[in-house]
This record gives C-alpha cells, structure tokens and sequence, in this order.
C-alpha cells in the first residue's frame, strides 16, 4: 500500500457522518432516556470500565425496571447493531489513506508490524460486538448470564483500549504525514 490511499475524502467524512447520527440515535433515543429512568448510566458509557459488582448491580436494577430493561435491549438490538461496523470501518479507511505504519514513523518498521496495525478497527469491532452479546446475556435469564457477567467488563476495556490506540495512531500518522508533505 502507498502512502495515502486513493479512498476518497469523501466516502471518509459520510462515514464521520453516519457514525454521528448513530451516536446520536444511540444517546438521545436510549442513553438519556435510560439514565431519565433508572438515575443511572448504561455501562457501555463507562470508559474507565467497571466490574462485576458494577454488572450485578445493573442485573439487580434491571430486574426491577422492566421500562430500563426494554430500553436496554431495544439499543443493542437497533443503534449497537449498526455503530460498531460503522466505527469500524471509518477507522479502517482513515489507516488505508493515511497509508503503512512504515510511512508513518518515518523510518522502515517491521512488514509484521505494519500489517498488524490495520487489524486494530478489528479489534474494536469484535470488542463492541462481543460487548453487546455479552450484555443481553448478562442482562437476561439466560444460564450463560454469570459467564457473560464476568466477560462483559474485559469486553468494555479492550474495546476502550482498542479504540484509543486507533485514535493515537491516527492522530500521530495525521501529524507525520502533514510534516512529511510539509
């Protein structure tokens, strides 16, 4: 891959868009609503993670809202069925057009390495989506519900994680690739 690939800005700034909107959707349509009805935050939005206490807690609480517990499963089963591919697969196309790690730093890194790097948007996504599976199951009478309680924080980390070492790596391949055309 050369660097900057030919994927139009374009097609770049209408994912931005969608992804917007759905996060949007997302926030004003579930989020509010669920911390209008139970006082609480859905555990999705805690970026610092949580533990299990923190998902016996939202079991607890569920079981006792059943207006929260449809809000719930009514957004991962509309916006979080959409977002997570959305994210994805804006993430993959920035690392396309900002081109291979190598360019990035500068100096030759290891091929290994430069492929590994367009695998990270991955990474997210299956978080996300593993994150969400893992929520309707905890969240449910479901007899995987004490497996995905236990799953559901270690899903939220590597999908926070993955997700901030995309956004460092964009940002330092933006900054190199501006210097470099400078």
């Amino acid at each position: 891959m050369k660097m900057g690939s030919s994927i139009p800005l374009w097609i770049i700034a209408l994912l931005a868009a969608l992804c917007l909107i759905v996060l949007g959707w997302t926030t004003f349509g579930f989020t509010l609503p669920f911390e209008h009805e139970t006082g609480q935050a859905v555990l999705d939005t805690y970026f610092s993670g949580y533990d299990e206490a923190a998902v016996f807690h939202m079991q607890t609480l569920l079981d006792q809202n059943e207006t929260a517990s449809r809000i719930l499963r009514a957004m991962y089963f509309g916006p979080e069925l959409i977002f997570p591919a959305l994210l994805t697969a804006l993430l993959f196309l920035i690392f396309l057009r900002l081109g291979p790690i190598d360019t990035w730093r500068g100096r030759q890194a290891p091929r290994l390495l430069g492929r590994m790097t367009y695998i990270l948007p991955f990474i997210y996504g299956f978080a996300d989506y593993a994150e969400n599976v893992s929520s309707l199951f905890a969240f449910s009478d479901s007899g995987a519900a004490a497996l995905a309680a236990q799953i559901l924080p270690w899903m939220t980390k590597l999908k926070f994680a993955s997700l901030a070492i995309c956004a460092i790596l964009i940002v330092r391949g933006a900054i190199l690739r501006q210097t470099h055309q400078d």
